[in-house]
């Protein structure tokens, strides 16, 4: 069909795993989109922050998280825990962590993100 590309997460075009994390990326139509799944205890200081090599998480997120609860903590000291079925959008600038004992998995569709999350410098 033209003018249509669906690709399928079980098979990414890259995967990155840092501690308590998965993100899996797939291109598709000049852009990427980015499924990430992070584990009870995760917390992006903790398991990110040796990658990235920044004191905050410093990526732009637009996405959907489809199970668990992400709580954000901005640099600007506003707070808010982000849940299943809830579309978000991230300012750079911000630690994050999950909340309980059900791990969070969300989509995001910033290409940048996609390509510059938990990937390192």
């Amino acid at each position: 069909m033209a003018g249509v590309e669906a690709r399928d997460f079980s098979a990414p075009d890259e995967t990155r795993a840092p501690e308590k994390t998965k993100v899996d990326i797939v291109r598709m139509g000049g852009t990427s989109a980015s499924r990430m799944s992070m584990q009870p205890g995760w917390k992006w200081s903790e398991c990110i922050k040796p990658v990235a090599g920044t004191d905050s998480c410093q990526i732009h997120h637009v996405g959907v998280l489809v199970s668990g609860t992400l709580h954000v903590a901005h640099e600007d000291g506003s707070e808010h825990d982000i849940g299943a079925g809830q579309a978000y959008v991230i300012e750079p600038g911000h630690d994050a962590w999950v909340v309980g004992d059900e791990p969070v998995v969300g989509y995001e569709f910033d290409a940048r993100a996609a390509e510059e999350y938990a990937k390192g410098a």
